[in-house]
């Protein structure tokens, strides 16, 4: 501690120096610049002393400008001579008494800015609960925890409804075709709101419309139970109606992150919400099934319909549609995010260019992609109880447990594909549209191979893994198509969402239906047809995402109607694009 003090010290004497003297105050080294070797072995030698007094004390950027050109002198290297290393040229803005700073260095063809907060203040330390941006993505995280624990409660509490067990008969006597009817009746009004989700966060916000979806839902959920002992049609409208207001939340969030989320973080916020879909359902499954065998059915809706509205109360009081918005939010962390999407990049009321959008290959691919895997994830979640109660025989509390595995896997990989994601396009390893392509397409084909073995494996572990890892990849294409609506066409990213959710919801709709018709004796063959089916469709969504997506923003979303589109044709938005 003593010689942390002592260096502490003596860095800021040479500060107090560096800033008496102005000399080279507003340059910093580039090595890669250089072209005599060593010149750039010098000044990657003054740079990673600098870089480590930096990390060590904290120092300020001019501590640190202060040391190179101390180094820097010492071998006898004028200014000017400096000045001709191709120095990344920095402009002070001290107004307000905040230092932010204009950055421009060339590295290959690529020209970037960046800011104070972006280069120093962003990668120092773990400050999740100061940066609100990461607090909006944590309650979007349990915002989509919360819907999906409303949407899948009743696929196990179903089992406990129509399954005779402990002596005594089932409380609800309907066959496997009825049994679909009320499994796909959400989608039926899941699918009709889409666009409409899209269009009212265009407008009212994000915010509004996101919770509200989730609020009402929950105050449905409350009263489930007893209107379903009056009628199961009462308990399809009922679910048709809780359909309806969640199916605006998926294409408004994009019209958070729009506001909300940097261009380098997309993956990462835009990950992070959507994984809480899956822990939501890893969460559900095993305690639907524990309500339901120990306390009985009922209360799976009354504790959960109470989670919602808990859920609710804390998204109202917190978020804010946009970042300048937020009386909690840090001028350098608003700064950041202004500057990395740019001024003006706000909610307009823009005319969306629909005869383009539905021409575009780029959209198509995206639909494809996203129809291709809700085929087989709502053919798991709406039906991976009742297979593992007709072929694996699992009693209830069991198949609650075993059915949240997938999920499990699959919250797990699409964190870590987000991240890798956005990884692979900071560096510069590859391109926007390669890393959509091979996460999505790489893990359809992976996730091909095993669906269709486990509906061929013959004992229930390897039955269980197969299935696991089949429903835990799409994680990584998750973290490819999921976020390419920002990539083609930012400004309209919420109504192509709303597009691409509306027709990828028929699987919802289509594939218990169909497995009911199918699955008529519940025998191991019938399962077996099931999952072979999505294990094609698939093969066939990632054929068609490799052939026709892009991660390049489209000519036709570059198109200007009016003034304020210049926003998205700002300086940081090419670069991401081209990234």
């Amino acid at each position: 501690m003593a010689m942390m003090m002592i260096v502490r010290d003596v860095i800021c004497r040479v500060e107090i120096k560096a800033l008496d003297t102005g000399s080279m105050s507003s340059q910093r080294v580039n090595p890669e610049c250089m072209t005599d070797k060593s010149s750039r072995e010098l000044c990657f030698t003054f740079q990673s002393l600098s870089n480590y007094f930096y990390h060590c004390v904290t120092l300020s950027w001019k501590a640190k400008l202060a040391i190179q050109t101390i180094y820097l002198r010492s071998y006898k290297i004028t200014d000017k001579e400096v000045a001709d290393f191709c120095f990344c040229q920095k402009t002070m803005d001290t107004k307000e008494g905040n230092v932010n700073l204009k950055e421009s260095c060339h590295y290959g063809s690529v020209q970037r800015e960046s800011s104070e907060e972006e280069e120093m203040d962003e990668p120092v330390g773990w400050k999740f609960w100061k940066k609100r941006r990461y607090v909006v993505g944590v309650l979007a995280f349990f915002g989509f925890f919360t819907s999906y624990i409303l949407r899948v409660n009743l696929s196990v509490a179903i089992v406990a409804m129509t399954t005779s067990s402990h002596g005594e008969e089932a409380e609800f006597n309907w066959d496997s075709k009825l049994q679909g009817l009320v499994l796909s009746s959400f989608f039926y009004g899941y699918i009709s709101t889409q666009l409409l989700g899209g269009w009212l966060s265009a407008r009212i916000g994000g915010k509004r419309v996101f919770g509200i979806g989730i609020a009402v839902t929950a105050l449905l959920t409350l009263i489930t139970p007893p209107l379903t002992r009056v009628s199961v049609y009462i308990l399809v409208a009922l679910r048709i109606i809780e359909g309806i207001f969640e199916g605006v939340t998926y294409p408004c969030i994009h019209s958070i992150w729009a506001n909300w989320a940097p261009p380098l973080e997309r993956s990462k916020l835009a990950t992070l919400a959507f994984s809480g879909s899956f822990v939501g359902t890893v969460f559900a499954m095993p305690a639907c099934g524990i309500m339901a065998e120990r306390l009985g059915w009922p209360s799976v809706f009354y504790i959960f319909g109470v989670v919602g509205l808990v859920w609710f109360t804390l998204w109202w009081l917190i978020v804010t549609d946009k970042p300048e918005d937020d009386p909690r939010i840090s001028k350098s962390e608003l700064d950041y995010i202004k500057k990395s999407l740019g001024s003006g990049n706000q909610q307009m009321k823009i005319s969306h260019p629909w005869k383009s959008i539905f021409k575009s290959p780029a959209v198509w691919a995206i639909v494809a992609a996203h129809f291709s895997e809700n085929w087989g994830f709502y053919t798991m979640l709406t039906q991976l109880p009742k297979f593992m109660s007709d072929v694996l025989n699992f009693k209830l509390e069991k198949t609650g447990f075993f059915s949240a595995v997938p999920y499990l896997v699959m919250s797990i990989v699409l964190q870590c594909s987000g991240h890798l994601a956005d990884h692979l396009r900071s560096k510069n390893v590859l391109s926007t549209t390669n890393v959509r392509k091979i996460f999505t397409c790489g893990a359809f084909l992976s996730q091909t191979i095993f669906m269709i073995s486990a509906g061929f494996a013959t004992t229930s572990t390897s039955a269980i893994t197969c299935l696991s890892i089949a429903v835990g990849l799409g994680g990584f294409a998750w973290s490819g198509f999921s976020v390419n609506h920002l990539d083609i066409a930012p400004q309209h990213a919420s109504v192509l969402m709303g597009i691409g959710n509306t027709i990828a919801t028929l699987p919802g709709i289509v594939s218990p239906i169909i497995t009911g018709y199918i699955v008529q004796n519940k025998t191991a063959a019938e399962w077996r047809i099931v999952l072979v089916i999505a294990g094609s469709i698939y093969l066939i969504g990632a054929i068609i995402y490799g052939l026709f997506a892009s991660g390049e923003r489209q000519q036709w979303a570059l198109e200007k109607k009016n003034e304020d589109l210049k926003a998205y044709t700002n300086q940081a938005m090419d670069y991401d694009s081209h990234v």
